[in-house]
């Protein structure tokens, strides 16, 4: 969320009058719902595959190790298990995006990012998402690496989301939130843990994830620093497999 561009100022992706955008996948799974107000799972599976042709035939790399007896990870909806119905309201994040963004480190720091995100699923009722980041310089060349992030994502009958991580920097942090609409997702930090060596002055802060007109995904975080909320980190992501 940081020098935001007119798609991660409105990652909801709403029309001036208010009113949802028709064209996301989110939003022809949610004319797909059942007399019990539920979405129906194979309409909003089709139509999630409609929108995101081109990354239709990728997926996360099989590792190639000793089979387990549970399913693998996939964030492809067209392979492996099927989504579990209780994550439904979550579908459009299911996949491997990647983009860039920019940061505004608790330090002052400024640079640009790249991002691989990956969120994927095996069945059973959460998602696990993992996002490794990298900084770029003023050219636009790749530099070292940064931020890594692993986590899980859970929905509760109520819509109500869990969401929780572990960073690569020394934070723990729990986040709660809902659906903003059927294609973005607000979340806030409830409990904001940092180890020794993690960074000193990092305040509770607040996300958003949500589809853009052009079916990239953008998030935004922003963080409590001196008593208000101030840009930490954005992105916007395409879809490269899933």
């Amino acid at each position: 969320m940081t020098e935001r561009n007119e798609h991660s100022e409105n990652p909801e992706n709403t029309t001036p009058a208010g009113e949802p955008a028709p064209d996301t996948a989110a939003d022809a799974a949610a004319a797909n719902t059942g007399s019990n107000g539920k979405l129906n799972g194979n309409a909003a599976v089709n139509h999630a595959a409609e929108a995101w042709k081109d990354a239709s035939a990728r997926n996360i790399p099989a590792p190639d190790f000793a089979e387990i007896p549970v399913s693998e990870d996939t964030a492809n909806l067209r392979q492996g298990p099927s989504l579990h119905d209780g994550l439904l309201a979550l579908l459009p994040l299911v996949g491997v995006w990647q983009g860039e963004g920019q940061a505004h480190g608790t330090d002052g720091n400024e640079y640009t990012f790249g991002q691989r995100l990956v969120i994927a699923h095996d069945g059973e009722n959460y998602l696990s998402f993992s996002s490794r980041t990298w900084k770029i310089d003023s050219e636009g060349n790749p530099g070292e690496a940064d931020v890594r992030e692993s986590g899980y994502w859970r929905i509760s009958p109520k819509d109500e989301i869990e969401m929780t991580y572990t960073s690569s920097t020394g934070i723990v942090e729990i986040f709660y939130g809902e659906p903003f609409n059927e294609r973005a997702w607000q979340l806030e930090s409830a409990s904001t843990m940092v180890t020794e060596t993690g960074p000193k002055n990092l305040g509770p802060g607040k996300r958003m994830y949500g589809l853009m007109p052009n079916n990239n995904l953008g998030w935004v975080d922003e963080r409590l620093v001196d008593g208000e909320m101030r840009p930490y980190m954005s992105a916007e992501l395409s879809r490269v497999a899933g």
